[in-house]
């Protein structure tokens, strides 16, 4: 039926709206991103105005919040006028410093987007949302299930759309009750056609497409993120937008003949007004104006207390021979960790790394029937890594057998496994514990696992993949995470590779627990590879060439850390020699004291622990917490994430940083050039960035933003949680995740030379953009005068702290009390 001619261009509209629509990937690839991705190509505040004026969104906390905080001093005074000196001028400061303390703004939001649909409700009195999206939902949940229906979709291998179509061909009951919609279905009617029939006027076309598909905003963005990567999905199904858009256009149509018959007018037909740009240029306004120096001051409290900090203690970078070395992952959740592990053995050196340790590939446990991708998800690997076969053994829970659901099983489980489950769930309330439906990191990867990792035939492949890495490969590879890291000499008898997952129950995001380096996955599998290949006897080889020797004796570990319940495992401890395995018991404890410690400081943020008990019943106490089916807080994950430094360790081991920073190990002196800063900078702003601004934007809107409470969520498909089974899907971060966060930009703190620094950030066009437009903040520390340069518009300016007073702190195990809850950064004496 393809027939119409029109200037209307469908395939720049979708390309259009996909870059508009949310981003996020099915759960078990929950990553966090940039919300506001489409409008990175804005600077950070007109793109907050804008998406607000357009979308609807609320993209800062409201003024009377701002003014909350400057009362309780967690916006600093000096701070607020200096910023309002800086942006307005010394002889404007005082006109708006009164606006930002005492005008009266209306805050209200009435965004473009739906305007041009309401009239549906106006003029025609109907609710096309209600009577639409209760199928349009159904089917899409049914269509794309991933194992959670009993029965699956009857058509589902030919495409979306032609699976509709056979349906209402053979079905005694379709999804549509009037002829005309039938009809249209089978002549395969394009999206101009049916905007025709519902529209009419194409100058509207563009507009109703978007304000259709921003009425469900989450399932679009799913359906348009699985077009663009099928991959995401382990029982593949294939939907576009496009099929989408055509489906809801003929369920527009069906429910309009049914009220009003076949001969009801166009949308268009009752529009007086003409065709208004939903992206029109968006007028400067005092409002948002006040809320950017809100935001900027609120930010800079935090910033200037650390730049303060780092400029008043002169670092000590002498080397030292050190008992152990153990690279972290840069999460801000390992930033404690590895600063109790230094406390309690002075010679322990720690670093931090994007924790798939450089080593990109796909993952195949025994009887895995899929591949798991272990690496930044915009990587595409070309390898896999294979568990090699052993006798595996899951534990079960019976009644959770396939089965059940049948009618005499089910009838049978239920009349006897059902009595027990439900005494252990009874049991479970008092005394929660791990069960085989629990998440755990350490089920990930067994202790007793053998992995094929050396690839010794370029022609071992599985579906294009190689299967393993050869040695040049493996080489490459460990030479890029020691140089990155700043660890090519002076190497100690272990060097431990630390991964990180977590343990949680109940919980649909508990990919964003795990590490997101490795794609929202545990990265025990990552460390044992990486470890494999640097005590590989070729790669040291190649290393010593390469002006990397690693002592015979010297040997790496790999180990996963469960930052749910701190707890720790090691992996290929029977490898290690005589000596080194007398060392690693040593140093077993301590992990093990660290992680007491660690459990004990992150205790004052739950309100159900009290911290005043000993350390071994706090830690007790959060190991509970972890599996408690009643808990929604399993742990505040990235809560309070604010900064990332990317230096020497001795640049921040002074100070306390409240688990609130991202920590990249890097040292200048390897890397005079910057090239392998630009390769850290090219992850630190979109990973370190993408989460930053997730937390961000989920707590300032966490309606529109952010996923509401997750106490209501119904999981649809095993893809994403709705409210409700008729609901959207919900992008963003539930309210229980982000209740504690501080809305701030990320600040990165590099040590290096600020041409150096320039130059690494240019390099990458798509990473300079986070710079420049200031989605994250760059402020350079001299490595040879730790003066701070702040960057901004293109250029580094000189910065001097501007509050002076800085937290000495005495006592580290004191961080651990309620009473510090609001410590300020601090310096350790």
């Amino acid at each position: 039926m393809n027939t119409s001619h029109s200037s209307f261009d469908e395939h720049h509209v979708l390309h259009h709206l996909t870059h508009y629509l949310p981003a996020q990937n099915p759960l078990k690839d929950f990553v966090h991103h940039n919300t506001l991705h489409a409008f990175q190509d804005r600077h950070f505040f007109d793109a907050l105005q804008e998406s607000s004026e357009i979308f609807g969104y609320k993209t800062y906390l409201s003024i009377a919040d701002f003014r909350k905080r400057f009362h309780k001093n967690e916006i600093s005074a000096p701070v607020l006028n200096h910023v309002i000196t800086k942006n307005k001028g010394q002889e404007n400061a005082s006109v708006w410093l009164d606006k930002m303390l005492k005008k009266q703004y209306d805050e209200s939001v009435s965004p473009r987007i739906g305007a041009l649909r309401s009239n549906w409700k106006t003029q025609y009195a109907i609710n096309l949302e209600k009577s639409t999206h209760s199928i349009l939902f159904r089917v899409l949940c049914s269509y794309l299930d991933q194992g959670i229906s009993m029965w699956s979709f009857p058509i589902h291998d030919k495409g979306f759309l032609s699976s509709i179509r056979e349906l209402e061909r053979t079905s005694f009951s379709g999804f549509f009750s009037n002829k005309r919609a039938k009809k249209l279905l089978q002549e395969k009617a394009s999206i101009t056609d049916l905007l025709k029939i519902v529209v009419g006027d194409e100058r509207f076309y563009e507009t109703y497409i978007f304000d259709q598909q921003f009425s469900h905003p989450g399932w679009s963005g799913m359906v348009a993120t699985i077009e663009s990567n099928p991959a995401s999905l382990l029982d593949k199904k294939s939907i576009t937008l496009e099929e989408l858009i055509i489906f809801e256009l003929l369920l527009e149509i069906d429910t309009l003949d049914k009220k009003f018959g076949e001969n009801w007018a166009p949308l268009a037909s009752r529009i007086t007004d003409e065709p208004q740009d939903l992206f029109r240029a968006v007028a400067a306004d005092e409002h948002f104006e006040v809320l950017s120096l809100w935001q900027q001051a609120f930010e800079w409290t935090l910033y200037d207390q650390v730049l303060a900090g780092i400029k008043e203690y002169k670092p000590n970078h002498e080397k030292v021979n050190a008992s152990f070395q153990a690279f972290f992952c840069m999460d801000d959740r390992e930033c404690s960790f590895r600063r109790h592990v230094e406390h309690l053995d002075k010679n322990a050196i720690t670093f931090g790394t994007a924790a798939f340790f450089n080593f990109e590939f796909f993952y195949q446990p025994v009887d895995g029937k899929f591949f798991t991708k272990l690496c930044p998800a915009p990587m595409t690997p070309t390898f896999l890594v294979k568990e090699e076969h052993r006798k595996k053994k899951h534990a079960k829970d019976f009644h959770y057998h396939k089965r059940s659901h049948s009618l005499f099983y089910g009838w049978l489980i239920s009349q006897t496994l059902g009595f027990s489950a439900a005494f252990k769930l009874f049991v479970n309330i008092f005394k929660p514990t791990m069960t085989p439906a629990t998440t755990s990191s350490f089920k990930h990867l067994n202790k007793k696992s053998k992995l094929h990792i050396e690839n010794k035939n370029v022609a071992d492949r599985v579906d294009n993949l190689q299967v393993g890495f050869t040695v040049e490969e493996m080489a490459n590879r460990v030479e890029g995470l020691l140089k990155s890291n700043g660890l090519v000499d002076n190497f100690a008898p272990i060097v431990y590779l630390v991964g990180h997952g977590a343990t949680s129950v109940n919980n649909t995001h508990y990919a964003g627990y795990d590490c997101g380096a490795c794609c929202g996955r545990p990265s025990s599998v990552n460390a044992t590879v990486a470890c494999f290949a640097i005590n590989h006897p070729e790669v040291r080889k190649i290393l010593a060439q390469r002006g990397i020797v690693i002592p015979a004796e010297t040997q790496f570990l790999p180990a996963l850390h469960d930052t749910t319940r701190d707890e720790i495992t090691f992996y290929q401890e029977d490898s290690l020699s005589d000596n080194n395995k007398n060392l690693h018991q040593q140093n077993v404890i301590v992990f093990e004291e660290a992680l007491l410690n660690n459990a004990k400081e992150r205790s004052r943020r739950f309100d159900t622990i009290d911290t005043t008990q000993s350390l071994k019943k706090v830690h007790e106490s959060i190991k509970r917490r972890s599996v408690s089916l009643f808990e929604p807080r399993p742990e505040l994950n990235h809560a309070t994430n604010a900064m990332c430094v990317v230096g020497r360790r001795s640049l921040s081991k002074h100070l306390f940083l409240d688990r609130r920073s991202f920590m990249n190990s890097y040292d200048y002196t390897i890397d005079p050039s910057g090239d392998y800063l630009s390769g850290i900078l090219n992850a630190v702003a979109p990973v370190g960035g993408g989460i930053n601004l997730e937390y961000y934007f989920s707590r300032v809107d966490n309606q529109k933003l952010g996923a509401g409470s997750k106490l209501p969520h119904n999981v649809m498909g095993l893809i994403g949680v709705a409210n409700g089974i008729d609901g959207d899907l919900r992008p963003g971060l539930p309210s229980q995740m982000i209740e504690v966060h501080d809305p701030i930009r990320l600040l990165v703190i590099v040590e290096h030379f600020p041409e150096k620094v320039k130059y690494a950030i240019t390099k990458n066009p798509a990473t300079y953009e986070w710079f420049i437009n200031e989605w994250v903040k760059l402020v350079v520390v001299h490595p040879e005068t730790l003066a701070l340069y702040h960057f901004q518009g293109g250029n580094f300016e000189i910065y001097d702290p501007i509050q002076h007073d800085v937290v000495h702190i005495d006592d580290e195990l004191k961080l651990a009390e309620k009473t510090i809850d609001n410590l300020p950064i601090g310096v350790f004496n």
